[in-house]
């Protein structure tokens, strides 16, 4: 299987490369800065997220989405989403998988109320969220052959990598331990386990593990 991971050289996009390569998968990373790519185990194009076109995306299998925006600039969680959708509606045959948020997970079976807008939600965090919510919102309207993946709350980078996680859909969930909780290399775990089995094709899910 062909992958390709725009944001290659972050912190979610280097994890997600790693275990793709576990998997055996041809990797690409797709990086503004080829510098940062060091694996000769990975082919790279130089390339900002927002001049990706059809003809860069069209000959693999999967696409995942790690981009994380700037901080003074989460506008441009949304605004990459729109231009990756304008990419991808042209390409039916590629699959976007798409590191997500958590923001716009729910809290109620109604889902009515989503995590961002609930009592206390870091206001630190809420640009990123709700530019974030807004891009998804658009994805799903879309034609793309999308795959969207929300971390838990606490999403953790020096977490351990377990290689265990639990799944869910469109609410908030949590761990045995009652957190909503997921390491960053168990994210990466299943968004590649995604990748492989196809379960969520033009949905949303989430997932959490335990704490080691």
């Amino acid at each position: 299987m062909r992958i390709a991971v725009i944001g290659a050289s972050g912190k979610q996009g280097n994890l997600v490369v790693q275990e793709a390569l576990k998997k055996g998968y041809d990797v690409t990373a797709i990086v503004r800065d080829k510098a940062k790519i060091t694996s000769g185990l990975v082919k790279v194009i130089e390339k900002d997220i927002f001049d990706i076109t059809a003809d860069d995306v069209k000959n693999f299998d999967v696409v995942v989405d790690a981009f994380r925006a700037p901080n003074g600039k989460e506008e441009q969680h949304e605004t990459s989403m729109k231009s990756l959708i304008h990419v991808f509606e042209a390409v039916p045959d590629t699959r976007l998988v798409v590191v997500g948020g958590a923001g716009s997970l729910y809290v109620d079976p109604e889902k009515t109320l989503q995590v961002m807008n609930t009592e206390g939600f870091p206001d630190a965090f809420k640009p990123t969220a709700s530019n974030m919510g807004k891009g998804f919102e658009a994805l799903k309207k879309s034609g793309v052959n999308w795959t969207y993946l929300s971390p838990a709350a606490d999403f953790d980078f020096s977490g351990t990598r377990t290689g265990s996680y639990t799944l869910g859909e469109d609410n908030l969930i949590v761990n045995k331990g009652g957190e909503s909780y997921v390491s960053y290399a168990d994210y990466a775990v299943a968004l590649v386990d995604e990748i492989e089995k196809k379960n969520h094709i033009r949905k949303r899910f989430t997932v959490v593990s335990e704490k080691a």
